[in-house]
């Protein structure tokens, strides 16, 4: 299997991706993972735990965090990506918006670009074109400091939709090759929790546009929202969250507790292929 070939396993059979924040102010699991050695650890127990790919991210993206310099970013996440190549045949995804960024990784032994973004930065499009791996497009109304303020959409679903599509095409016209998309529809990027939860409802709509869709709301604050729980205590929220995407025919989960998962993606699976 080539790695160019992820987004078509996909779509074949759900994958999960284990989330490595190399950042000391992620939401949940900030500053666990900084150092390298730890990093390399937590990701190499993650692929024993059924993940199929690794996003390592060097700049936090919750809500009010604080942008870093690409040399920073550089900083944190080449290590872990060498690291993590020369020890696993794992697909390892690189959570970035900077096109220096995406090229210094993929050089590294990257093999897709998670863009929150969807490649809206200057030289982000071209550099993604030029490293002529998949990539990822999010949706996000706002900026990680500002975006959950206040939210505003006429009819959110429709919105997303409208966005991803419009970026897919660009895409297809700089040169990246339409299987080589998958979009994200972005939970709890500029969403206030009704949206999140009609996005949720609704996502069969976003699949049915015919790419892979990576949903990623592990452990996040709608599980909160709903549960009154703070981020240790979220882990059910999370799987019941991930079921309801895998049945709607979402194709990646982007989580933090891999091998549970996992284990629910073979299951749901399982069903879903009986006759």
């Amino acid at each position: 299997m080539t790695e160019r070939s992820i987004l078509l396993r996909a779509k074949k059979s759900p994958l999960v991706m284990g989330v490595l924040n190399v950042t000391p102010d992620s939401f949940s699991d900030g500053g666990d993972f900084f150092l390298p050695e730890k990093a390399l650890q937590q990701g190499l127990k993650m692929v024993a735990e059924g993940a199929a790919i690794i996003d390592v991210g060097g700049e936090s993206t919750r809500p009010n965090a604080s942008p870093v310099s690409a040399e920073q970013e550089l900083d944190r996440v080449l290590p872990v990506i060498e690291a993590l190549h020369s020890e696993s045949p794992v697909t390892i995804s690189i959570d970035t918006s900077k096109p220096e960024v995406m090229t210094a990784a993929v050089a590294a032994g990257a093999d897709l670009i998670n863009d929150v973004r969807a490649l809206q930065l200057p030289g982000a499009m071209q550099a993604a074109v030029q490293a002529n791996v998949p990539v990822c497009l999010m949706h996000m109304q706002g900026q990680p400091e500002t975006m959950q303020q206040q939210p505003k959409y006429e009819h959110v679903v429709q919105e997303v939709k409208t966005f991803l599509l419009e970026r897919v095409q660009q895409c297809e016209e700089a040169g990246i090759k339409s299987e080589n998309i998958a979009i994200d529809p972005g939970f709890g990027f500029g969403k206030s929790l009704a949206h999140n939860l009609s996005l949720m409802k609704y996502l069969h709509e976003i699949c049915e546009l015919g790419f892979p869709v990576l949903v990623g709301v592990s452990r996040k604050s709608m599980i909160g929202a709903v549960l009154d729980a703070d981020t240790s205590q979220r882990f059910a929220g999370s799987l019941a969250l991930a079921s309801i995407a895998l049945w709607q025919g979402c194709s990646i989960l982007r989580v933090h507790d891999v091998r549970a998962t996992a284990e629910a993606v073979k299951m749901i699976s399982a069903v879903m292929k009986s006759k």
